[in-house]
This record gives C-alpha cells, sequence and structure tokens, in this order.
C-alpha cells in the first residue's frame, strides 16, 4: 500500500534516522503517551542533551542529520500548528552552516562543470571559502578579466543526499494520510512536494541566476534595492559567477549607524522592498537572513543567495492584500469572508464562527504596542483553528511566512519602536486601491468578456460540428460523458438555453 517492500530502503532509512532522534532526545512528542514512554526515552537521549528544551533538541537531530533535514527544520518553523509556537520559535534560529569541504574539490567541479581550466576563468582563486552551508559554499575570486567575483560551488554528493531524504518524506507522507485521514487537511504529500521543488531548484545553480536576473530585471532603476550581476559564462548547474559586493550586513547596527545608515531608514527601504517583491511582482526572495542581506555604500539594500525564491499568482495576493489590511483596520469579518471567497475554508461553516475566531486570535497579538506587533505570527496562529473549520493549509503560502518572520525579525533588531507593517501600510492601501478598487473590477471584468469573445468562435465550431453530427445520424457519447450529464451541472443555468440558441440559430441557417 505504502510501497513497503518495493522501497525497503525507506525502512532502513527510517530506522537510522529515528535513532539518531533517540540519541538527541527529538521524539518528545511520544512523552505524552505516558511515563512509560517518558522513561523509555530519556533512558535513550544522551545526557549532553537532556537539559536542553524540546526544539533545541530538534534543532541539533536534524543538524547531525545533515542538508536535507536542515532545510526541512527551516520550513517547519513556519508551521508551530504541526509543531508548536516554542519549538517553531527554536527552529526558526536553525542555521544553514555546515564545515566547508576541500578547495581542491571545489576547483575540480569548477573545471569539470565549465569544461576549462581553472587559470583560464580566474586569475586568481581563494582556498578559504567564505561561506560554507548545506547546499553549497562561496569562494572569492578575481576574474580573468581582472573582475572581483563570488564563487559558488555546489557541496559535493549533495543532490543523491537529498534524493534519498525526499523519498522517505514522500512516503512517510503518504502513510500519515493513509493511517489518518483527518491528517488530509495538512496535505502533507503537497507540502513535501513543494519543499523538493523549493531545493531541487536550489541545487541547480542556474536556476538560482536566473531567479537573481528576473528580480534584478523587476526592481531595474530602484536607488533602495539591487542584485549583484551574474557572470553566466562562468555559471553551469554546479558553479555560479557573480559580481562581489561590498557592504554592511543588515544585523551590525552599529556599524550601519556609524556609516550613516539610520537603522529606521534601513527599515523602511526594508518594508518597501518585501512589499514590492510580494504584491508588486509576486516573485519573492525566500531566504532574506542577515547573512544574505547588506546595507551598500549609498544606503541601498543589496540581497544576495537566490537559491530559495518564492511566488505568489495574482489571485492570491488580493486575498492576502485583504486579509492584512483586515487584520490592521480591526475588520474581522471581513478578514473571515476573505478566507470563504479564496475557497480555503469550506463554504458549509458559519462565517460568523469564524470571525469570532480571527478575533480571538488577533485581539492578544495587535492588542499589543505596535512595535511588537508581529502580522507574520499572527498568521501562522491562523493554522491553529484550521482543524475546527476544516480549512486546508497553503503549501504555497508556507515560504511566504517564513520570509515575513525573518523580515520581522531584522526590522524589530534594527528598530524595536517600529513596525515595518504599519511602514509599508501606505503602498499596501495604494495597491489595494488600484488592484481592488472600481476601476480594477472594470478592468477585470473587460478582461473577462474579452476572455469569452475569444472563446466563441471554438464554440460556434464545435455547434456546428454538433448540428453536422445530428443531421447524419446522432451523437454517439463515451461512457464517461453519460456519467458526467447525469451528475448535477457545474455550469451556470444560463449555459445551456445559450448553446441551444446557437444550436437553433445553426439549424436554422441551414
Amino acid at each position: 500500500m505504502f510501497g513497503l517492500f518495493s522501497t525497503p530502503r525507506n525502512l532502513f532509512h527510517l530506522i537510522s534516522t529515528l535513532r539518531v532522534f533517540l540519541r538527541y532526545g527529538a521524539l518528545f512528542p511520544l512523552e505524552s503517551r505516558g511515563e512509560g514512554w517518558k522513561r523509555w526515552l530519556r533512558r535513550r537521549t544522551d545526557p549532553q542533551f537532556a537539559t536542553l528544551r524540546p526544539g533545541q533538541r530538534l534543532v541539533a537531530a536534524l543538524q547531525a542529520l545533515g542538508p536535507t533535514y536542515i532545510k526541512f527544520g527551516q520550513a517547519l518553523s513556519t508551521r508551530p500548528d504541526l509543531v508548536g509556537e516554542e519549538v517553531a520559535g527554536d527552529l526558526s534560529e536553525l542555521h544553514d552552516r555546515l564545515p566547508p569541504f576541500p578547495a581542491e574539490q571545489a576547483k575540480a567541479i569548477i573545471e569539470e562543470e565549465l569544461d576549462r581550466p581553472l587559470a583560464e576563468l580566474y586569475s586568481s582563486f581563494d582556498d578559504q571559502p567564505v561561506a560554507a552551508a548545506s547546499i553549497a559554499q562561496v569562494h572569492f575570486a578575481i576574474s580573468a578579466e581582472g573582475d572581483a567575483v563570488a564563487v559558488k560551488v555546489l557541496r559535493p554528493g549533495v543532490e543523491a543526499e537529498f534524493a534519498r531524504d525526499i523519498a522517505l518524506f514522500g512516503w512517510m507522507a503518504r502513510v500519515v494520510e493513509t493511517v489518518l485521514p483527518a491528517a488530509r487537511r495538512l496535505r502533507l504529500p503537497e507540502a513535501v512536494q513543494t519543499f523538493e521543488d523549493t531545493v531541487v531548484q536550489e541545487m541547480d545553480l542556474r536556476f538560482e541566476a536566473a531567479a537573481a536576473a528576473e528580480m534584478a530585471e523587476n526592481f531595474t532603476g530602484d536607488e533602495d534595492f539591487r542584485i549583484p550581476a551574474i557572470d553566466w559564462q562562468r555559471t553551469a548547474r554546479r558553479v555560479m559567477t557573480q559580481e562581489r559586493i561590498s557592504g554592511i550586513s543588515i544585523d551590525e547596527i552599529e556599524a550601519l549607524s556609524a556609516a550613516g545608515h539610520p537603522p529606521v531608514e534601513v527599515v523602511r527601504k526594508a518594508a518597501a522592498t518585501f512589499f514590492n517583491m510580494v504584491f508588486r511582482d509576486g516573485f519573492f526572495h525566500a531566504d532574506l537572513h542577515p547573512g544574505n542581506l547588506f546595507v551598500g555604500e549609498d544606503g541601498g539594500l543589496i540581497a544576495v543567495d537566490f537559491g530559495i525564491t518564492g511566488r505568489v499568482d495574482e489571485a492570491t495576493r488580493k486575498t492576502l492584500a485583504e486579509m492584512l489590511l483586515g487584520f490592521l483596520n480591526g475588520n474581522y469579518r471581513r478578514v473571515a469572508e476573505v478566507h470563504f471567497e479564496a475557497g480555503w475554508v469550506p463554504a458549509e461553516k458559519s462565517v460568523d464562527m469564524f470571525t469570532q475566531a480571527c478575533r480571538s486570535i488577533a485581539e492578544p497579538i495587535l492588542g499589543k504596542p505596535a512595535n511588537e506587533i508581529s502580522i507574520a505570527r499572527l498568521l501562522g496562529q491562523l493554522f491553529e483553528v484550521t482543524e475546527t473549520f476544516a480549512m486546508e493549509a497553503q503549501p504555497q503560502l508556507l515560504l511566504l511566512q517564513k520570509s515575513m518572520l525573518v523580515a520581522e525579525g531584522i526590522g524589530r533588531r534594527l528598530a524595536p519602536e517600529v513596525n515595518m507593517w504599519e511602514m509599508a501600510r501606505p503602498l499596501i492601501e495604494s495597491w489595494m486601491t488600484a488592484n481592488l478598487g472600481p476601476a480594477a473590477r472594470v478592468k477585470d471584468n473587460v478582461g473577462a468578456l474579452f476572455a469569452t469573445l475569444e472563446s466563441l468562435p471554438r464554440l460556434v465550431a464545435h455547434a456546428e460540428e454538433t448540428v453536422a453530427a445530428l443531421r447524419n445520424g446522432g451523437l454517439k457519447l463515451h461512457g464517461d460523458s453519460v456519467k458526467v450529464i447525469s451528475r448535477r451541472s457545474i455550469f451556470p443555468s444560463w449555459v445551456p438555453w445559450v448553446l441551444a440558441a446557437i444550436l437553433g440559430f445553426l439549424l436554422l441557417r441551414r
């Protein structure tokens, strides 16, 4: 049923993983099953981890298990509905750092990928990497043309390791859905698929280069945000070369102030940049931690590391904007209605009850001083009431929620006295006026009308074929078609009348 016999390696891998979890005391959810379980688990936990919080033990275990688990832990940090607030908070501190691999291996990968000797590509190449993460590491170099560049090289063997781990995750998600039908609302296989798609793209550095180039185009002419240029002639699947940047890490507050960059102004630029990514472009950098975001000499923000990016379609952007503004204005009824209109909550549920639930979540958070309000945490807590209202999880929003948490953390460290979402509020309201106001509705209706008109020739052609078939002895229907016709129609009630009118017109014309 679950590929149990066709994939025995999943069982072996699962047992190996559980052993690591046992050693680090990361199977703490089982402690709730009784004192016997609690004593058994504690006897198998290494004493050096026994005094840590559950979330800290989980972080240690994930780091020991390697790159895929580190990435998975970072994704779980956005799901307090699954792991709880405290554990999610600990997972948000999970750092993607691993010991570097030898420079000689990096050089060999570069030469293999670019099919040229290293000396022809770079006049100098630093053996000591400046950063080493789970997927890749970065070396500084000077190109053959004399440009200062940063060279990112994929970690050897990481693709095979990830494929093995993700096979286990997908298998376990299917098992859980089959054994626990109530868990289907969490859409675990889809969440695993979203995670897989994200990391697969991260392991092809050409995709990262393309993402950086696309975002650079989106921000053309923006003096507050820029992206280093890609050297496409020295970029391939396992190596990427880009312009080397100089700047101050966004979390170095004293250095920023000394350089004449007021932290409040930096937060304002960060808020505007994040808004433009999500709402204007629907394409955002999903890993904007302080190690990837710098302030340049001119005060503009500079982003690096585009391995993780996210996309939000136009309909979801409109839903998010209305929801965000509804929360900021305390209009919980509108927040609830937006969920129903988007189809995130089943229509048979009570709008009034969901409004009450939204208020119960928002009031404790929005009642705090403005600088302490966390919209990302508020949206995260919505998941905690999903079971009551059969609300499905939205895998496409997990990256966005994670990015909001990171952005809020940066803003709070830089300028604790301000709230970055209040700074972005005028942008949100302006965007909503342009995209949700009367003019936008007219534009959408006109677009829908033209789409309908474009489909009329096909409709008429199909109708003519139907007339011809009727004249030649009737129509033969496939069995599946008969089943569909016998069900309640999925079309509006006026559609059959329109079709009948077209058929009648064609019959009379002949």
